[in-house]
């Protein structure tokens, strides 16, 4: 048997993405046949439940946006009035009802509060408060970046602790999926971070970030409907592209940005008053590259730090060259879906 701790963060994307939810009836399955047990510390509880009633409300935010979009573009579309009416009533019979609309994502968050509450509930104790607590002092992962993250640390201080026990036989997982506090940084995102890589291995003490890959340790007879959930993956939606766009653009701007301070602090380009820069375009264009208005140059600077604050320093390098082709390649891809031509990478 595996006993096997599945972050917050992971119960949460079981109930909002109904991609993941089959992976749910997997999850029951495998403690019902015993061929794993659930390890639940009191802090995932009770995270769960303070975010269920956000989730819900998300959920029908989300629904009455889509159908509003929806109405909207059959309005801009027109065509036969007949049909357009038609489509529109029905539309509106359905905003109507939206309300009952969440009530599957109820059941799911029912379903999975229920395998928690029937689990083996950890309460964190005092050693697991003090190293976790030692953790965000010192800032190790995960709380080695610019957010508040003590919750984490307890729950996978619990983990350890239980890991650490020598029963014979026993085997224990780790899954989550929010590899920026726990993977490996600007790496293989399915490693643990190297503050408390040794604590894992292959096969005593496993780390996954993809619950699917989890499943598959547990019992290989999981793999048929594992792989028939990653069969039926829906496409990405124009919103996943679109927060993804936004990321590796803030991304490539913050590395020119960083690149450009590099040359004003080498000499290689100069900062000069806006008649100066007028005189020296009028003069060569080729100038353009050798000089920044020094007004322009403090306001790059404000964006930069209110980037910092909103993606955190760790997501924005530096990385490795290949690392930054990687990203260029991603914003290059993404814009080639949404219209652009191939290797547009203006920011």
């Amino acid at each position: 048997m595996i006993h096997v701790l599945i972050d917050t963060c992971v119960w949460l994307k079981l109930a909002e993405d109904h991609r993941h939810t089959p992976l749910l009836q997997v999850v029951s399955g495998a403690t019902a046949l015993k061929r794993m047990e659930l390890l639940v510390p009191r802090i995932v509880l009770d995270e769960f439940r303070r975010a269920r009633a956000r989730v819900i409300r998300t959920a029908e935010r989300s629904s009455a946006a889509h159908f509003h979009e929806v109405r909207r573009s059959i309005d801009k579309v027109g065509g036969n009035r007949r049909k357009q009416s038609a489509a529109l009533s029905f539309l509106a019979d359905v905003q109507h009802k939206l309300p009952q609309i969440g009530r599957p994502i109820e059941s799911t968050l029912d379903d999975i509060e229920e395998l928690l509450t029937n689990a083996q509930i950890i309460e964190a104790s005092d050693a697991v408060m003090l190293r976790a607590a030692d953790r965000a002092l010192h800032r190790k992962a995960p709380c080695h970046r610019d957010k508040n993250s003590i919750g984490d640390a307890i729950i996978l201080e619990t983990y350890l602790a239980q890991a650490a026990k020598k029963a014979n036989g026993r085997r224990y997982a780790f899954v989550t999926d929010n590899y920026t506090d726990f993977s490996v940084p600007n790496g293989d995102r399915r490693l643990p971070h190297p503050d408390f890589a040794s604590a894992f291995s292959k096969i005593r003490s496993m780390y996954f970030t993809n619950l699917a890959d989890c499943l598959r340790k547990v019992d290989p007879s999981f793999v048929s409907e594992v792989e028939w959930f990653a069969a039926h993956e829906e496409t990405r939606g124009i919103s996943d592209l679109m927060r993804e766009h936004q990321l590796l653009f803030d991304q490539v701007w913050y590395n020119r940005h960083k690149n450009t301070e590099w040359k004003i602090a080498h000499n290689k380009i100069k900062l000069v008053t806006k008649a100066e820069y007028d005189k020296l375009m009028a003069k060569d264009r080729r100038n353009h590259g050798r000089v920044i208005i020094d007004s322009v140059w403090q306001l790059g600077r404000a964006a930069a730090r209110k980037l910092e604050a909103k993606r955190g320093k760790d997501n924005l390098g530096p990385w490795t060259d290949f690392e930054w082709g990687m990203v260029n390649g991603k914003l290059s891809a993404i814009r080639w879906m949404l219209g652009d031509e191939w290797d547009m990478l203006d920011t």
